[in-house]
């Protein structure tokens, strides 16, 4: 998520010196920008309000984790959670980004502990007409709760959306769950998570970065294979809940599952992701047709066989950044075009590598540009006009009977911020 590892580390060192002052109000101006400023994630523009719940299936690494975002009802009982759901996804930022945990962990939490995910936890499912499905794939060190503008802003239209947690080893932070030993039963009597069932303990997956020496490609590449087969997973899981099997869910969250019963249009299937999110989605519609199309945000290209490319028979729309692309993966994105298949390419002007995650929208500005969060665009035109393109291309492939079809000339990169295709300059022999 950074690339910038050692700038990143000064900086948090002097966030933390000027911490110990007490002193927040110039430190949120100074550095991030918290309680004196006006960032936050944005709220969703649709007609609906949204709900969030965490669901997750087999407590074992085999099994499915997902945050999924759908159209809700008002409840008075229902709060929006925290960005960051605990400690330990501080610490995993903290080793993806190479930074001391014990450091790094209480910079994050005065910086970013205070921000609220733009949905409501539990709120009960607003019946409606039936809501298309969209999987969301994360980037490289990231996890299910960063991409929070964009999945709350597409269940606000009236999407279902699935946002996975991948237990590849390229999540920042994941856990599953392990049967207890028998002195940890014992134990268990002052040590209760009221949340999970009594004979289980969590497990944490952290990040896991190359060996000094090794090879990309085989990891990212066996990496790429093992998310696309977690987000068929959690498209599986999602189906036997829309047909009203019984559903276990690991976490015991307050959620009426049965509620989701024929609430889905399972005709009507899109898959969408970040970067090595990107390359998931590609993976995945070449292994499950059920996904009608995908939206690759700034898609990394690198883990993937390109032998799989002429077997994606699915429309497909790379929506990039101005400044994370370069020649070679423009070169592979290319090779996925088809004069029989929709494929479609713009890019935002101004825009980072880091404007689709929430990060964006939670920094100051000076200091969002010098760690590559922030663009030149203002980060809610940018994540606007994502969100306004990928509504329209989703209207257009998957047969929508909505008003996206407002937004259609941004598909062809039709707006003053936007180009179509891409910036980057190509070389005929690089195609």
């Amino acid at each position: 998520m950074f690339s910038n590892g050692g700038l990143v580390q000064s900086l948090v060192k002097k966030i933390y010196e000027l911490s110990r002052t007490d002193h927040r109000c110039k430190l949120s101006v100074l550095a991030m920008g918290n309680s004196c400023s006006a960032l936050g994630i944005p709220l969703p523009k649709g007609p609906h309000r949204v709900g969030c719940t965490d669901y997750m299936w087999d407590h074992t690494a085999g099994g499915t984790f997902f945050r999924l975002y759908y159209p809700c009802l008002e409840s008075e009982k229902a709060e929006r959670p925290d960005w960051i759901p605990c400690r330990e996804y501080y610490n995993g930022l903290a080793d993806f980004m190479k930074i001391n945990r014990t450091l790094s962990e209480r910079i994050f939490n005065y910086l970013f502990g205070s921000y609220k995910i733009p949905a409501y936890l539990n709120a009960p499912y607003k019946q409606n007409q039936k809501c298309p499905v969209v999987i969301f794939s994360h980037g490289l060190g990231a996890f299910r709760t960063l991409y929070s503008a964009i999945c709350a802003e597409l269940a606000s239209q009236g999407f279902i959306v699935a946002s996975v947690e991948h237990r590849d080893e390229s999540a920042s932070a994941t856990y599953f769950y392990r049967e207890k030993s028998e002195s940890e039963k014992a134990c268990e009597a002052t040590h209760k998570v009221p949340s999970v069932p009594n004979h289980l303990t969590e497990q944490w997956m952290y990040y896991r970065a190359l060996a000094h020496g090794e090879p990309e490609f085989p990891l990212r590449n066996r990496q790429v294979k093992h998310r696309a087969d977690e987000c068929i997973r959690a498209l599986d899981k999602l189906i036997d809940i829309n047909s009203g099997k019984t559903v276990e869910n690991v976490l015991q969250a307050d959620f009426d599952w049965t509620t989701l019963e024929n609430s889905m249009d399972l005709c009507r299937i899109a898959v969408m992701g970040h970067s090595f999110g990107g390359a998931t989605v590609i993976e995945s519609l070449c292994k499950e047709v059920k996904f009608k199309c995908g939206i690759a945000l700034d898609a990394w290209m690198t883990p993937l066989d390109e032998e799989i490319y002429p077997r994606v028979k699915q429309p497909l729309f790379f929506i990039n950044s101005e400044k994370f692309q370069w020649a070679g993966n423009i070169s592979r994105m290319k090779k996925l075009e088809s004069a029989a298949i929709p494929r479609k390419m713009i890019t935002i002007l101004g825009t980072v590598h880091q404007s689709f995650p929430d990060f964006t929208f939670l920094t100051s500005n000076w200091i969002g540009k010098l760690l590559n969060l922030k663009g030149e665009i203002d980060p809610q035109i940018g994540i606007d006009l994502c969100n306004r393109a990928s509504l329209a291309f989703l209207q257009r492939h998957l047969g929508l009977e909505k008003d996206f079809n407002q937004w259609d000339q941004l598909i062809d990169g039709k707006d003053p911020h936007l180009i179509p295709g891409t910036n980057v300059t190509l070389l005929h022999s690089s195609i």
